[in-house]
């Protein structure tokens, strides 16, 4: 008995964007919102809309990715027919044992997808911060007849050339696609978020293995190869809540408005449409006498006795007295010592902040805030009275007193 759609998530993401936040981590397991890592989204995203079946296709620094995925229990994917499965790349007969671009990718599994011989497969992004409903997807791609069907959210005409874009007529049909234009003809971005019909992807994606000029790339050869041969592609409009977390900025952005979910949409404590995710097991959190906190997110087993405004805290962060933080995102397990001043910026996991020391600043007036976010690595050591710039992206242990 076929499935009728499975999922398949790239989450081989290098981020080198995100530049010492993913010098040991594959993208998609970068801690988000204090309990969560950012591939908690498509995973509750799939359950959520009722897909049992993932394959996780994963490439760079796998390890924190494939522990923390495990049997798939926490997002109820732990199935004897389908559930959640990890997919690395293979050495093959032939030879290639990398992916070469999204499209090789899942060519590599097309086996895995047979197994299940779906009658669609959605293809899905691991570094994306997006609550959305599959299934009203997939009922939209089966009410257009279409073969390939992509989710676009409307972005703002001067952003529109950062993007891959569809252009659509009045029926959601896509016409054309240009990918990251200097003159948009629309202001459809892609999402990356696709639904084939298994038949038509299965065709296209042994095509592009052929051409030996092809970058195995969905927006640069499957999408332009459909259109050519005039295939029936749609564009799903989203309007929801969508960040794609690339960059140091985009993630830190996401954050923040993980504070705000009226404004900005995304509600971690939505009830209807739950994130899950495999949290650690600590106690709550403890704020001491003395201690100030305001608009801020402080998550399971934080100590708390100084003064920490408008922040993310994940699990486990210690803020010792006199201690003061201010826009930042401090990720689980951090300590920040007496007197350290921690501003406008992210600080990884089981960072140590020494005493009265400053990393980053407040952005001065008429600077666009989500600029000049100083960046601290995972476990390193700030010396006493140490000083980090804003932009400073710091990997390894800086002296006491020291300069940044």
């Amino acid at each position: 008995m076929g499935k009728e759609m499975i999922a398949m998530l790239l989450a081989g993401g290098q981020g080198s964007r995100l530049h010492v936040l993913t010098q040991k981590l594959a993208k998609p397991a970068v801690p988000f919102g204090g309990k969560y890592r950012i591939i908690d989204f498509p995973l509750s995203n799939c359950v959520n809309s009722g897909i049992d079946t993932v394959g996780i296709l994963t490439q760079y620094q796998p390890l924190v990715l494939n522990e923390y995925i495990g049997n798939g229990q926490p997002w109820d994917l732990d199935r004897l027919y389908g559930g959640v499965h990890i997919l690395p790349p293979y050495q093959q007969a032939s030879g290639s044992d990398w992916y070469k671009g999204t499209a090789n990718a899942i060519y590599q599994n097309i086996d895995f997808i047979q197994r299940y011989d779906p009658k669609y497969v959605i293809i899905l992004s691991g570094d994306q911060i997006c609550k959305q409903d599959y299934s009203d997807f997939l009922r939209f791609h089966k009410s257009k007849n279409a073969e390939f069907s992509v989710a676009v959210m409307e972005v703002p005409w001067e952003e529109a050339s950062r993007f891959g874009l569809m252009v659509a007529d009045d029926d959601d049909r896509i016409i054309q696609f240009q990918e990251k234009p200097k003159e948009p003809k629309s202001n459809l971005a892609s999402m990356g978020i696709y639904i084939f019909n298994w038949d038509i992807l299965k065709k296209y994606l042994q095509e592009d293995e052929e051409d030996e000029n092809s970058e195995n790339d969905f927006g640069k050869n499957i999408i332009p190869n459909l259109l050519k041969d005039g295939r029936r592609m749609y564009a799903y409009h989203f309007n929801g809540y969508w960040k794609d977390v690339g960059t140091i900025s985009s993630l830190w952005e996401a954050n923040m408005e993980v504070l705000d979910p009226e404004k900005s949409g995304i509600n971690l404590f939505d009830e209807n449409w739950k994130i899950y995710s495999r949290n650690s097991g600590m106690p709550g959190h403890k704020i001491n006498p003395g201690a100030q906190i305001s608009d801020s997110m402080i998550t399971d087993g934080c100590v708390i006795d100084g003064t920490v405004r408008h922040s993310v805290l994940f699990s486990g962060v210690i803020v010792e007295k006199g201690a003061v933080i201010e826009d930042a995102v401090v990720m689980g397990g951090s300590i920040i010592k007496a007197g350290a001043r921690v501003s406008h910026c992210i600080i990884a996991e089981n960072a140590v902040i020494g005493e009265e020391a400053v990393v980053g600043a407040m952005p001065a007036k008429g600077e666009s805030p989500s600029q000049g976010v100083a960046t601290v690595g995972s476990g390193v050591y700030i010396g006493d009275k140490a000083v980090i710039g804003p932009d400073a992206m710091i990997s390894e242990n800086v002296k006491d007193g020291e300069q940044r």
